[in-house]
């Protein structure tokens, strides 16, 4: 009797079949994915034993799913609890599960893995320990390494498998170091998949055929004359190039220290000059580093992954009513952000009648979707048929009437309360007597603006990021007088135009607008105290902002803060509060009244720009007009002065009911506004600074000390500090 037929396994279903091949069908019943939990390494491990006992009569096996996914990867449950003092039992489980899949692509007979959906990070893996990867033809399906996206790296040998496959370079930059997740037709291209079946059935007979063919299958490593695509380490060819990838790597991170680019880095060039177990053994040794030792990796793991999908689960959603779909939406404004909303909308499967004052506006509007459509097409991204698709559902209009029956509205108009309310009274009779009634506004109050709509219960506000079409995030306002139905349609509908949502009370500024905010405030700031423009740009990248502060500023315009601003000391003077301006307003008086410098959009701000709008360098007249350029002050200084402004006032904004949920202040920093992602996102950087919240408040005091009361904690901070507790709700 085999050792197989008489082995049975929680999360492994084997069948062996009379010819010989063994099909493995990887299925926790305890999940609806398949993850790299430990039960499953245990069992995998078992299995791969039985098969190394029976190989004398083993002619194949197949590896294959009962999930809608092949394998979604590793546990992040059990990863993220992971301290320093588990290294040496992380070091011996990541080392086991790497001997188990090395086991399988050593067995002596071909092994084929059957890929019938999406394959990501140790599914992957699972796949690449095969002899042969046959994917089923499955529009959905994504196929990558995307774990540097957590601040890890592939523990379970997809480091050391894919640098041999595709070389060194080819394996960083287009898998490990950015972590792309590849669709069907490009995963096949990179190499990373070998054939392509229209359906299981297919799939399984070409598994099949493949061991009947290749009856002594090996994987290229370990054939006698393998050599690293592009070249090893030693290398002529590739040591020529090589200084250039730690270039490359500093200049896409813009200064930020990453320490999961740089371990992944380490580990590819380290393991492709000696023997493939000694690359595992290299591999092993970073990823525990990362697991074990890296706030990074606990940082990002908790925003990407859990913080992310408890808002993808609809966790600021109310609870007791039913999903609901969008399906004619009426976007009024065809201006740049109308323009990007119509586009995300029509791209959504939503018919958009797109309205402005003018037909002619409202047609150069649809235009810009007309751009994107012909961009995606010739880069192969999109079918002509699709993008026609796309823009037959886009009706520029100047009519009301052609509004008639939109179960949603989304005005984009100029920020102007007199101006919105005009727009709803002229649409609102037209619209469906049950419309979800929005506005994308940054700052504006959504309860004032409601009052220029009958139903005030079904108006929200949705806060769209511009470019529309690449930023991920969808800010949905609650009024005082918003019902609960209505943020759950709100909700719904953004996650239909696949934007990810996050739910904050109305307030000034909301969320977003009034964190960064702080950020821009306190780098503008920090030219008064004499310090060079470059400097304050430098720090803004090492912190880890994807656009140095001043540049940002730039490109929001100077005048949009000052506006802000100037409505804030109206609202204090109305309500008898006295009202200390931020140190940031002078300069940005000077830079607009007296030099003309209004940002980007008006041709010149902190930096000069062509006159097509393209940007030059920093103005030389900043170092005779505005700064000495001489003040010395520490980056650390510079750095935390940066992320401690916005970090308090989401401290405040908790304070105040402003947002209430810890995931949606993470992702809304990240997503939104550039919060640093190594961070985690603006509350959890509270939590992760050293000391935790007492370490923070301790460093507020000196930041207060140095540089002003702003950086004062509120007292509930101060509470937790004393009480030892973390800011996470």
């Amino acid at each position: 009797m085999s050792t197989l037929s008489t082995l049975t396994t929680d999360t492994i279903r084997i069948e062996a079949g009379d010819d010989g091949v063994v099909v493995l069908t990887l299925d926790d019943p305890t999940q609806p994915v398949n993850t790299m939990r430990a039960g499953f390494v245990a069992d995998f491990d078992r299995v791969v034993r039985a098969l190394q006992a029976d190989r004398e009569t083993l002619r194949g096996v197949i590896i294959t799913s009962a999930k809608s996914t092949f394998f979604a990867g590793g546990d992040l449950r059990e990863l993220i609890q992971a301290t320093p003092d588990d290294a040496e039992d992380v070091a011996t489980s990541t080392a086991a599960n790497q001997a188990a899949l090395r086991a399988l692509e050593t067995l002596g007979v071909p092994v084929v893995a059957v890929l019938n959906g999406t394959a990501l990070g140790g599914g992957l893996e699972i796949a690449l320990a095969c002899h042969r990867r046959v994917a089923i033809d499955n529009p959905k399906a994504v196929f990558g390494l995307p774990e540097v996206t957590l601040g890890l790296l592939p523990g379970a040998g997809g480091v050391v498998r894919t640098v041999r496959m595709l070389g060194i370079v080819n394996a960083l930059m287009n898998v490990l170091l950015q972590g792309q997740r590849h669709r069907l037709a490009k995963a096949v291209e990179l190499g990373l998949i070998d054939e392509v079946a229209p359906d299981a059935d297919a799939a399984l007979v070409a598994a099949r055929a493949f061991i009947a063919d290749n009856p002594e299958a090996v994987q290229p490593w370990d054939a006698p004359k393998h050599k690293i695509p592009g070249g090893a380490p030693k290398h002529p060819m590739f040591a020529t190039n090589s200084p250039a990838i730690p270039a490359n790597l500093k200049k896409q991170l813009k200064g930020a220290h990453y320490q999961a680019p740089h371990h992944i880095m380490c580990a590819a060039i380290e393991g492709a000059g000696v023997p493939v177990e000694r690359a595992f053994e290299i591999e092993t040794r970073y990823f525990v580093d990362l697991v074990c030792n890296s706030p990074q990796a606990k940082n990002m793991t908790q925003a990407f992954f859990f913080d992310l999908q408890a808002i993808e689960k609809g966790g600021s959603r109310p609870e007791g009513y039913e999903p609901w779909r969008a399906t004619r939406v009426a976007v009024l404004g065809a201006g740049m952000m109308g323009a990007g909303i119509a586009y995300q909308c029509a791209k959504s499967g939503i018919e958009v009648v797109l309205k402005d004052v003018s037909l002619e506006a409202a047609t150069r509007g649809k235009a810009y979707s007309e751009k994107l459509v012909a961009k995606g097409v010739s880069r192969g991204k999109v079918s002509q048929d699709k993008g026609q698709a796309l823009l037959d559902r886009i009706t520029p209009s100047a009519d009301v009437a052609d509004l008639a029956g939109c179960d949603l509205m989304i005005e984009a108009v100029f920020e102007s309360t007199e101006l919105k309310h005009r727009v709803f009274a002229e649409v609102e009779g037209v619209l469906a007597d049950d419309a979800l009634l929005c506005s994308n506004t940054s700052t504006l109050p959504i309860t004032e603006l409601a009052t220029g709509v009958t139903r005030p219960e079904d108006f929200v506000g949705l806060h769209f990021f511009s470019p529309v079409d690449k930023m991920p995030l969808v800010e949905i306002i609650r009024g005082e007088r918003t019902s609960d139905a209505a943020i759950a349609r709100a909700v719904d509908v953004v996650q239909q135009i696949k934007k990810t949502p996050i739910v904050v009370n109305d307030s000034r500024g909301f969320f977003t607008s009034r964190v960064i905010g702080t950020f821009l405030n306190e780098a503008v700031a920090m030219l008064g105290e004499g310090v060079h423009p470059v400097t304050i740009e430098r720090a803004g990248e090492q912190a880890g902002y994807p656009a140095p502060p001043l540049q940002l500023m730039d490109e929001l315009t100077l005048t949009l803060p000052r506006k802000i601003e100037a409505e804030y000391r109206a609202a204090a003077e109305r309500e008898g509060l006295a009202y200390q301006p931020h140190p940031a307003f002078a300069i940005l008086d000077a830079m607009v009244e007296q030099h003309g410098r209004e940002g980007r959009s008006g041709g010149a701000g902190f930096y000069d720009y062509a006159e097509d709008g393209t940007r030059q360098r920093l103005w030389s007249g900043l170092l005779e007009h505005v700064t000495s350029g001489e003040a010395d002050l520490p980056l650390v200084d510079l750095v935390e002065r940066m992320l401690f402004a916005e970090a308090l006032e989401t401290v405040k904004c908790f304070d105040e009911g402003v947002i209430e949920t810890f995931a949606d202040a993470n992702i809304g920093s990240i997503f939104g506004i550039g919060f640093p992602a190594w961070t985690g996102g603006v509350a959890q950087y509270v939590d992760q600074y050293p000391g935790g919240t007492t370490g923070f408040v301790a460093r507020c005091k000196e930041l207060a000390d140095r540089y002003g009361e702003r950086f004062v904690p509120p007292a509930s901070l101060v509470a937790k500090a004393e009480a030892g507790e973390p800011l996470r709700r």
